[in-house]
């Protein structure tokens, strides 16, 4: 008997970068033929990725989630202080995802976010099928919005105020951006289709998406995001990022190699480049999503195979 094929779809955090996510996306879902929720059986996002996540998952466009991006990443970017970029970021995820709930989404979903108090992973799941233990008390997204599980997932401290969410079990939980314990949530996604929905490594099919790899930008005391970046731990939270990315790569590739996957992430070391999670220069946004497209040319036989 023929047993179909699992699709997992894998994007990682990194705040405006996720404009060079987005330019990926937009190719592969015309090569897909579809909107991707319909491509993929399991989509996972760690902060950006968790917002790109949530709407793919809710039967958005890529074109639709782009204008979405250009419309109000700079708007929640620009605030000077961690309360500022929380209200905003608060207001556009309300404003966009409404009261809707985790029962709404039309695939399975993961989004990552990190329970402050228990120093732990908190991931928000769509089905019971993904649950690894205590299925019997299991509740989609925990019983709460998309919306506040998208803003769990994207509070990145010190840039942003954490967030509280309220569980079906009425707990009160302080949580953080995803980003501290899986920027890069591939390994989560696989840990799911393998040893919870228990699907042969061989039917797995997974395309892992990045933000790229930039040099830092130059900014001056004229700019927002350079007063920002003299919050205590600022710098050293884009490093963490970044290494928790390479380093979950890394570790997918020495337990998992035999699982098919296409990682797509690359480096940029020209000085036109720089940038960083707080970027909202409209013609670097831009250019960020451009280099997405040409990255995805560069992995594209593989992608058709992917989908064939």
């Amino acid at each position: 008997m023929h047993t179909p094929k699992i699709r997992i779809l894998s994007l990682d955090g990194g705040g405006a970068k996720g404009f060079y996510t987005l330019g990926i996306l937009q190719e592969l879902e015309k090569l897909a033929g579809a909107r991707l929720h319909t491509r993929f059986d399991l989509i996972y996002g760690t902060s950006t990725g968790s917002i790109i996540a949530a709407l793919l998952a809710l039967g958005e466009s890529v074109d639709e989630i782009y204008k979405l991006y250009s419309k109000h990443v700079p708007t929640i970017m620009k605030p000077f202080t961690p309360r500022g970029k929380t209200d905003a970021l608060r207001e556009v995820a309300t404003k966009v995802f409404k009261r809707r709930k985790f029962d709404k989404f039309k695939t399975n979903v993961g989004i990552v976010a990190t329970n402050y108090d228990r120093e732990t992973p908190m991931i928000f799941k769509t089905d019971v099928g993904q649950a690894h233990k205590s299925e019997h008390s299991f509740e989609a997204g925990f019983g709460c919005t998309i919306a506040d599980a998208v803003q769990a997932s994207c509070s990145a401290y010190p840039f942003f105020k954490a967030h509280t969410v309220t569980t079906h079990k009425k707990q009160v939980i302080p949580v953080i951006d995803g980003g501290y314990c899986a920027n890069n949530p591939t390994l989560y996604a696989i840990a799911d289709a393998l040893n919870a929905l228990k699907v042969e490594p061989e039917k797995l099919r997974v395309v892992s998406l990045g933000v790229g790899l930039y040099p830092p930008p130059k900014r001056t005391a004229k700019d927002i995001a350079w007063w920002m970046n003299k919050y205590p731990g600022a710098g050293f939270f884009q490093k963490t990022l970044e290494i928790n990315t390479q380093s979950m790569e890394q570790l997918r590739d020495i337990l998992y190699a035999h699982i098919a996957t296409v990682r797509i992430s690359e480096t940029f070391n020209k000085p036109e480049m720089a940038t960083d999670l707080l970027e909202r220069d409209p013609v670097k946004l831009g250019l960020l999503h451009t280099k997405g497209i040409e990255s995805f040319r560069k992995h594209e036989a593989k992608l058709k195979e992917f989908f064939s």
